[in-house]
């Protein structure tokens, strides 16, 4: 019995052993595919930027504008020739002779062909009299730069200089690998006055929008200061994948938040500015609103807030392909649509007349459309036609925290209202959830379920077809002078 005890602790050591020298091995192993890894993504850090900055600085340029500035009426135009005070007061606002004084500012470019097309920012050269291009390495005299183009909806210009064969650089893509978030990335210009000077750092977030309809700006920590303004911003393969544009600071120096917008945008923009002077962006002819997490149970079909809802089609591309108020816009020619920014970027970035595909969620069903674009410039201000006055009996009642009323001549004249049809909000309850999403007396609801109405009746119908069908909201269209948007309302009320 004994030895048979001895027996099994022995055979216990030999796995305990064996277990540990496993162990061991398998750490080994995990310990150098680790190194491996950390290898690999040390072979992928840039060791110098020197090779970088050699090969693209001769197609970087420093920009210097000009600009006459009217002389302004002073204190000292206030007084009485010959007073013994004149002296005291120094008109800064004038030149030497008392009249128009010049003014100058400098910002960043780059070459982009041969022949002397350089791209830059519109509010670098913005209101300037005199453009001149300064090339690296710098310390020659400024040449002369022709204006051919500007585009302040995205802050891009096209210059022209009257020199052949000058090195220059390319787009690269935007969207593809090398202007991923994580990475490396350069910025030339001239900041703060400085001359030809280089950054670098990592693409620290894509797709931001600053204020601008068509804003796509690519954010890195690589320093961008004041002059930086219009210089290159380029992938590790020499492509400029942004033009930098602006930064966020408490102190008008860089603290690492810098935005470029991106080559995806700006390369469009610079094609048209060259072939026509002026940009010629695709145009689809309707009014839009995001759809918001409460507006998912009001409309048919729909799984999540995405698309863009459409709340006004005018005259133009998109009534003629059969596109309705009402319809939630899913995909534009294959892509498929997050929100209104995103459908307005694209597009805007489609050419005049191209035919698109078009997918839209309708009364729960998915309908295929085709829309031939319409210019924007000369498009988006087309005006809504009024429609009949219809002869409605008037009815007031109180519904889901609304005081209602059908459109009346007498309601008309008091709050100014520009629709023939619909029901008016006369008064709030300022408890109720209408209030809460910012519904206003004057307010009319043209549409509700997707559906005109017209009468108290109508609304009334709408409401008892949503109950009756399991919904807890009611999407409504809401008209504010000639804006109109979408608003869910819940029908517990």
């Amino acid at each position: 019995m004994k030895s048979k005890a001895i027996a099994i602790r022995q055979d216990q050591g030999q796995l305990r052993r064996l277990f540990t020298v496993g162990f061991a091995i398998l750490t080994l192993a995990v310990a150098f595919a680790l190194a491996q890894v950390s290898a690999a993504h040390a072979q992928q850090r840039p060791a110098t930027f020197a090779d970088l900055a050699e090969m693209v600085s001769p197609s970087v340029v420093n920009i210097t504008t000009s600009t006459v500035i009217a002389g302004r009426t002073g204190p000292r135009d206030l007084l009485p020739e010959g007073s013994p005070f004149e002296d005291f007061f120094n008109d800064l606002d004038r030149g030497p002779d008392g009249g128009a004084q010049r003014s100058s500012a400098l910002g960043s470019g780059f070459v982009i062909s041969a022949d002397g097309y350089i791209v830059t920012n519109n509010h670098v050269i913005e209101d300037a009299d005199e453009i001149l291009i300064e090339f690296f390495p710098g310390g020659g005299e400024g040449v002369p730069a022709q204006l051919i183009g500007t585009d302040p909806n995205t802050d891009i210009a096209v210059l022209k200089v009257d020199l052949e064969n000058l090195p220059f650089v390319q787009f690269g893509d935007s969207n593809a690998v090398g202007a991923r978030v994580g990475d490396w990335v350069m910025a030339m210009g001239n900041p703060l006055g400085q001359g030809f000077s280089v950054s670098a750092g990592i693409v620290s977030a894509r797709n931001r929008s600053l204020q601008g309809t068509y804003d796509d700006y690519i954010q890195t920590d690589a320093a961008i200061n004041r002059g930086n303004s219009g210089g290159p911003l380029f992938n590790m393969d020499g492509e400029v994948v942004g033009v930098n544009t602006a930064i966020l600071s408490p102190n008008g120096g860089s603290i690492g938040i810098g935005f470029a917008m991106s080559s995806a945008v700006v390369q469009n923009v610079v094609d048209q500015l060259i072939e026509f002077g002026e940009t010629r962006r695709g145009w689809l002819g309707v009014r839009i609103q995001d759809v918001t997490p409460d507006m998912i149970d009001a409309i048919d079909g729909l799984d999540m807030a995405r698309g863009a809802l459409v709340t006004d089609v005018p005259a133009g591309p998109a009534e003629d392909a059969g596109m309705l108020a009402g319809d939630v816009i899913v995909n534009f020619d294959s892509v498929a649509i997050e929100d209104t920014r995103e459908l307005v970027r694209i597009v805007g970035n489609s050419p005049v007349g191209k035919e698109v595909p078009v997918t839209v969620l309708r009364g729960g069903e998915l309908e295929e459309l085709t829309v031939v674009l319409g210019r924007r410039e000369t498009s988006e201000a087309v005006a809504f036609p009024a429609s009949q006055e219809p002869e409605i009996a008037p009815e007031d009642a109180e519904i889901l925290g609304l005081m209602l009323s059908p459109v009346t001549p007498e309601l008309t004249d008091q709050f100014g209202l520009n629709v023939a049809e619909g029901l008016v909000i006369t008064a709030i309850n300022p408890a109720s959830e209408a209030a809460s999403k910012g519904l206003l007396e004057g307010d009319v609801i043209t549409e509700a379920g997707q559906q005109p109405v017209a009468a108290i009746s109508d609304l009334e119908s709408r409401i008892q077809e949503a109950k009756d069908g399991g919904r807890k909201s009611l999407l409504m269209l809401v008209r504010r002078g000639g804006d109109p948007r979408f608003v869910a309302l819940p029908l517990d009320e």
